[in-house]
Formats: C-alpha cells, structure tokens, sequence
C-alpha cells in the first residue's frame, strides 16, 4: 500500500495526463472521522444485477454475430463496425472510473482548469481520423508498432514500442482504473477491495477473451449511454442541492473549511478556478503549456495509441471511422458537466470534508494527509441519490471501469499477439495466435505511473514518420533512444524532488521547480526532432518499400508487388493438431466429445475447416482492406461537422479562457 500511496501522490502532483485517465481515488471517505456506513439498498443491488445480465447479454450477442475465427474477425471486428458503436468505444475507452473520481477531484481542489485536457481531446481525435488514421489504412496495419517497422525497417523500434505500450497500459490505465473502480466498490458495497478486483477482472474477462474486439465494441456503446445517463441525473441533483449553476459561481470561492492553517493557502480556493488558461509561471497549468506542451502527449494518445487507434481500424470504411470520431468529440464536450462541475459542487455542499485544509483532519476524513478532494464524486453519489439511482451511478462507475480495461486488455492483447508473440513464433498458425491473444490481457498491478516523460518522443516519431518521407530508421530509433533517456532522467528527478503541499517551503533544484512539466514537454520534443532529422539527413533515405502507402504523402500510391508475403498479411486457420478433426469411428463414441469441441471452437471465437477448404488455394483468407474512397455526399456532411465540432470546442477554450 505504501508504493500506491506514492502512486496516488505523483498524481496529484503532477496532474491529469492528457487523453489518459485522471487521478486515482483516495480511500472511503469518512464522516466525523468514522466509517462512512452508507451502503447499497436491495434496490440498488437490483439494478446493478441488470446491468451486469444487459452488458454479458450485448457481449454473448456480439460474439454470435462477430465471425471471430480470423485475425481480422477477433483484433478488428472483422473492420465492418459502424460509426456509432465505433464513437461510442472511443470515448468508453478513454473515460474510466478514474475519469469519475479524478476530474471530479480535480474540479473540487482546483477548479475548470483540468477540462482542458478533455477538450484538447476533442480536437486530437479528430486529427487522428482526418491525418493519421488514412494513413495507418493505406498501410494495412492491426497495430501501431506493427506500422513502425513498416516504415522504418528493422525490427529493434517495433519490439521497444510494443514493450513499452504494455508498460504504459499497465502503469498508467489499468492500476488507476482498477484501483479508482475497486474504492467505489469497497465504500458503496463494504466489500475487500481485492475481491472486488479479482471479481471486476474475471468479469470483464469473460467477454474480453471470448468475444474480440466486436464484444468490446457493442459493450462499449452501451456503457457509454449507461455513463451518460447515469452522470446526468447525478449532474441534475447536485445543480438541484446546490441552487443552480450560478450558485456554483458564486458559492464555491467560499467553500473554505472550517479547520485550516490560516499562515498557508490549504483549503482556500484558487482565485482562478473558473479559468482554464492560468499565469505562464506560477500556476499549476501555465496557458502555454496547456496550450503547446498538453497537445503533444494528447496527440500520442489520440492519433497513435493502440487503444484508440484500434476502435477506428476496425470501422466498415474511412466515412465511418470520420463519423464516430466526431461522435466521440462531440461527447467530450459533457465531462465538464458530468465530472469537473459536480466535484466542485461536492466541495461546496462538504468543504470540511471535500476541501479539508488541515492534515490531520485530511487523515481522519480520508486516511490521506495530502487532501481528499478525490472523495469528491463518490461523495455526492452515496448522500445524495435515493436507492435505485446510487445503484444506477454504481453500474456507471463500473461501466466506466469495464469499457476502460476490455479496451486495454484487448489492445495489449492485440500488440503482444502480432508484434512480440509473432517474431517469437514465426510459423504460429492463425488459432495459435488467437490463443495467446486471449492471454495477453490478464496483467495487473499497481505500480507508479512512468508516463509522463514517455509520450513526447513518441509522438515525434510517428508525425515525422507519416508526415516526413525523408525520416529513416537509424533518425527514429537515436531520436525515441535519447528523447526516452532525458525524459526518464527527469521523471526521476521529479520523484526525487515532488512538489511540496501548500504547508511546506520549495526547496527543490531550480531545473524542477521552475520548469513545468508542460514546458518540458516542449523542451523534449523539440529535443527529439532535431535528433531525428540531424541523423535522418545525414544518413541514408528510406527504402521505397518503407515509403510506399505509409506516408501522408503516398498513401494513394498503387502498392508496390511484395516479394515476399509477410506472415501478418495472409493467415490461413491450420488445426495443430489431428486431434481437434472431428473423427468418428465405427461405434460412434467420438460423437459427444466432437460437441463439446465444437462448443469450445465457438466460445474461443475458432471455427473448423472442412478439409476441402483446408486443400484449397482459395481458403486463405487475406486481410481485409478499409478503402479510403469516400462517397462525395456523406463526405461534404462529415466535412461539415468537422467545422463544427472545432467551432464547438474552440468556444469553450475560448468562453472559459
């Protein structure tokens, strides 16, 4: 517990990540210093029971509609998803249960200042479908390191990648999400917070493992309308306890507590709390950095994690990938409303407890002497509803928890599977690749986050390498080696040196204290680009292979005739075995172990061959190719919404500056 307290504390130290998931949840939160006692009422055990059968319902009903006995069928959807399931997976995916608890605590402790992330957001997501997306189509990628060793050669990229995108989702999503949703269990339900885990997990596995992404997708879109909904009525009845939304302007600069220091700022607002751009040098969010150095680790995360990525890979064709894009924009516009504004009425309505000023108390309130802000959401959740809707917000947190790990475990899957198993086992058959992806999901721990100085270079590589045909493999592999050892160099200074609470003096080297990590977001990427392109110009150029539909640039040029065909490319479904062909002798006493084979191939996603299948040329199936021809009507209408979707956030930015 001691390291996740750490983990909890680097959190709030440094803020939310752009595009992941916000910070972790603090323990139960208390009243008058006991045990909060509130728990669930049969009737909210009722409706969480409903909501556990409709997800498993939607999840088995995928897998029965999902042809999932190819690569394609289960790492993709078979790329025929529409644009609203696509959309609604988007932006499950990103919102977590920490998203609940952590802008909720970000808005209770330091005001609008964290929606800047979300809204920074919309713009990313639609960069990713209008810039980067057609590019990773015309390449004919299932993962994104597998689009780095396409363009660059060489293998020593995509193996460090794809190391490091599992190190990331376990650091950074899947502990925060776990740890966030588990907390929420333990107050509302008084259960062991590693029986709910193990509980959440086994759960989300069942459908994760057995389903592909199609069962991720279609249990995405529902929990998206479950979480809406359900943060909605919450939203409704904290405007309703608090007197409205003006209140809220006028009430929380004077949600001060009770008990406080009165020789330090603890517990006292931020004068710029309804602010998103803040002083360039004093503040917690400096607008520059919001601005330049919040953009590059949203962009990683956006436009070339596989997480995100992946969902619009497996849409029907590019119009569609476009469409639930800008569904997912638009949808970011409401975690202002659904999260940052209730946390800050949370704090308004519970200032000793929310807003505690004065460690001791913190301690007593939520076992936690750095602030318990993170109680915020939870809070307004267990005083505020009646029975039924607190069962309801239940099922939303963990519709936010399960939407944000089956994305997670089935992206690690898909990178383990086709970027590490696959250069382990060259000749893996299609069901041996299928098998160990149905593995690569189960990892889990908590750990401190390592994120933060890890995403800039990586964004460098992918821009330079889609946008910059010039950019070779040795210029991306020095750029991401020393833009990953400087920015690790300072991840470790940071951990050596936190910044102090609002009762202590900083006393840290001038190189952290007066350098923010937004700034040094752009320091680092500047840092790596003049790496990539001093080494690219004065090496040699990239293969045309390496060019070749893998560029901005290219992305429309006939593909060039491979002489060779890549095991990734063409699969065929070869049994390992003799063993799995169903046989039946004379006495017919095969014919019950044969069905339950046969039920087992279903449920693992794998159909039989017949043997004339089997012999035939034309059984292999090759992979399936999302045109990125737009039909010119729905093309002007996506185009459309594109303006107004930027308009949309670019007001907010701008209203709320």
């Amino acid at each position: 517990m001691a390291l996740l307290d750490a983990h909890l504390r680097t959190f709030q130290t440094f803020g939310l990540m752009a595009g992941t998931e916000p910070p972790n949840a603090s323990p139960t939160p208390t009243t008058d210093g006991k045990p909060q006692t509130t728990t669930l009422a049969t009737t909210d055990i009722v409706v969480l029971v409903i909501y556990f059968l409709l997800v498993l319902a939607v999840g088995f009903w995928s897998m029965w509609k999902t042809k999932r006995s190819t690569v394609d069928g289960y790492f993709l959807a078979g790329k025929n998803m529409t644009w609203w399931p696509v959309g609604a997976s988007l932006f499950a995916s990103n919102v977590g249960s920490g998203h609940f608890i952590g802008l909720a605590g970000s808005g209770a402790a330091a005001g609008i200042g964290a929606v800047a992330y979300e809204w920074n957001g919309m713009l990313m997501v639609l960069v990713m479908a209008w810039l980067f997306l057609p590019i990773y189509i015309a390449s004919g990628v299932t993962t994104m390191p597998e689009y780095l060793q396409k363009r660059f050669g060489g293998k020593r990229i995509q193996l460090f990648l794809c190391v490091l995108y599992l190190f990331i989702y376990i650091f950074t999503k899947i502990s925060v999400d776990m740890y966030a949703g588990a907390v929420f269990i333990k107050q509302a339900l008084q259960w062991n917070i590693y029986f709910a885990v193990v509980l959440l997990l086994g759960i989300t596995a069942l459908y994760t493992i057995a389903g592909g992404l199609a069962a991720v997708i279609y249990t995405d879109a529902i929990q998206t309308l479950i979480m809406v909904i359900g943060a909605l009525i919450l939203m409704a009845f904290s405007f309703s306890e608090v007197g409205g939304f003006q209140a809220v302007l006028d009430k929380y600069p004077e949600a001060i507590p009770s008990i406080r220091d009165p020789n330090t700022t603890c517990g006292i607002p931020r004068d710029d709390a309804f602010h998103i751009f803040r002083h360039p040098v004093t503040s917690d969010l400096p607008w520059p950095g919001v601005i330049l150095g919040m953009s590059i680790p949203s962009m990683w995360y956006w436009c070339s994690d596989q997480v995100i990525v992946q969902r619009s890979l497996a849409a029907k064709n590019i119009l569609h990938a476009k469409g639930g894009s800008l569904l997912a924009a638009y949808i970011k516009v409401l975690p202002f409303f659904m999260m940052v504004i209730p946390g800050m009425i949370s704090r308004i309505l519970y200032p000793d407890e929310v807003g505690c000023g004065d460690p001791v108390v913190c301690k007593e309130v939520c076992d936690n002497p750095v602030g318990c802000s993170d109680i915020a959401y939870a809070k307004l959740v267990m005083e505020l509803l009646p029975a039924g809707l607190r069962g309801l917000m239940m099922a939303v947190m963990l519709a936010a928890l399960m939407s944000s790990l089956t994305s997670i475990f089935n992206s690690s899957s898909t990178i383990f599977t086709m970027d590490l198993w696959r250069n382990i086992r060259r000749s893996a058959s299609e069901w041996e690749l299928m098998i160990v992806g149905s593995q690569g999901g189960q990892l889990f721990i908590y750990i401190q986050s390592i994120s933060m100085y890890l995403q800039p270079p990586i964004t460098v590589i992918f821009v330079t390498g889609c946008f910059w045909k010039r950019t070779n493999e040795k210029g991306a592999f020095w750029g991401l080696m020393v833009g990953m050892v400087v920015g690790c160099t300072r991840m470790i200074l940071d951990f050596i040196y936190p910044t102090p609470q609002c009762y202590e003096s900083d006393n840290r080297p001038d190189i952290i204290r007066y350098v923010h990590f937004l700034y040094f977001s752009v320091i680092l990427t500047v840092l790596t680009l003049v790496v990539v392109v001093s080494v690219s110009l004065a090496t040699e150029k990239p293969k045309p292979e390496q060019i070749n539909r893998l560029t901005w640039q290219t992305r429309f040029d006939p593909a060039l005739e491979p002489e060779e065909i890549v095991a990734s490319e063409i699969y065929t479904i070869d049994c390992p075995a003799p063993a799995i062909k169903d046989k039946v002798d004379s006495s017919g006493s095969s014919s019950s172990s044969s069905t339950l084979r046969t039920v087992l191939f279903w449920l693992c996603g794998m159909e039989k061959q017949k043997e004339t299948e089997k012999e035939s040329p034309s059984s292999s199936s090759a992979p399936l190719q999302c045109s990125l021809e737009e039909e010119p009507c729905m093309r002007h209408a996506v185009n459309a919404n594109l303006l107004l979707c930027i308009s949309v956030a670019v007001f907010l930015i701008a209203y709320w500056a």
